[in-house]
């Protein structure tokens, strides 16, 4: 049960920000001026802080269900984190405040936050998973570089789903006759598979809390998981269809 919530909310995290984050690293490529660039980050606008409480709550089940993992998954890779930390508040510092000037070389500024920091997330999650899978160093770079590049064509295939004109063009250019569509499923598969090869190598089942705490989390998932998901879909329902103009 809790090894399945934790499964559920990381993969649900990584699916739909993962998106997010691919769009953000690639801002440059499908928005050539400042004006398709606002186009491009407000596909994500809507969805982005959303998506992000799929995180917190698989860490707080992470806390919870399994506190010593957590710590030291925490101390043994301390650096990483603090570098995903950053990156992940100087993107969604760069999505925010890029509006709130209306100066060229400050949205241009809020643009370098958006790619610094979705580079950096990124490249941090895949730093990660090779220290989870132990890979050695000549084969940690392709872990790496492979993760960069899920994220990266995952956000293509989103970009071509919510974007128009030019910047869509770009989107979809790499994927030929595939559709984006068709590479959207691919990488949630691809997305899914590496989120449980990561889980499989984490020693789960032997760090469960104490009975008494999982007990408690059987009444808070019967409430979060239809709120997330109820959420998600009241969301892409309702502003999913709009593409930004």
């Amino acid at each position: 049960m809790e090894i399945a919530l934790l499964a559920f909310f990381a993969i649900g995290y990584f699916v739909l920000a993962g998106a997010d984050f691919g769009i953000g690293m690639l801002l440059p490529h499908l928005g050539r001026s400042p004006a398709e660039r606002g186009r491009v980050l407000a596909a994500i606008t809507p969805f982005f802080l959303a998506n992000e409480v799929w995180l917190v709550t698989a860490l707080g089940v992470l806390a919870g269900a399994f506190p010593v993992l957590e710590g030291e998954l925490l101390s043994e890779h301390y650096a990483v984190f603090t570098a995903l930390l950053l990156g992940w508040v100087t993107r969604d510092a760069g999505i925010w405040l890029r509006g709130r000037v209306d100066r060229a070389g400050w949205r241009a500024g809020c643009d370098t936050a958006v790619v610094a920091g979705s580079w950096t997330v990124a490249l941090s999650w895949g730093v990660l998973l090779a220290q989870t899978v132990e890979a050695a160093p000549p084969v940690a770079v392709p872990v790496i570089a492979a993760v960069a590049v899920l994220f990266c064509a995952h956000g293509l295939a989103l970009a071509g789903l919510r974007l128009r004109d030019r910047p869509r063009e770009r989107a979809r250019r790499p994927f030929g006759a595939s559709g984006e569509r068709t590479v959207y499923a691919l990488t949630t598969g691809g997305t899914v598979l590496v989120c449980l090869l990561a889980g499989s190598r984490l020693p789960l089942a032997e760090n469960l809390a104490d009975p008494a705490t999982l007990a408690l989390l059987t009444p808070t998932a019967t409430v979060l998981v239809p709120l997330l998901v109820g959420t998600q879909v009241w969301l892409w329902w309702s502003l999913g269809r709009v593409r930004p103009q």
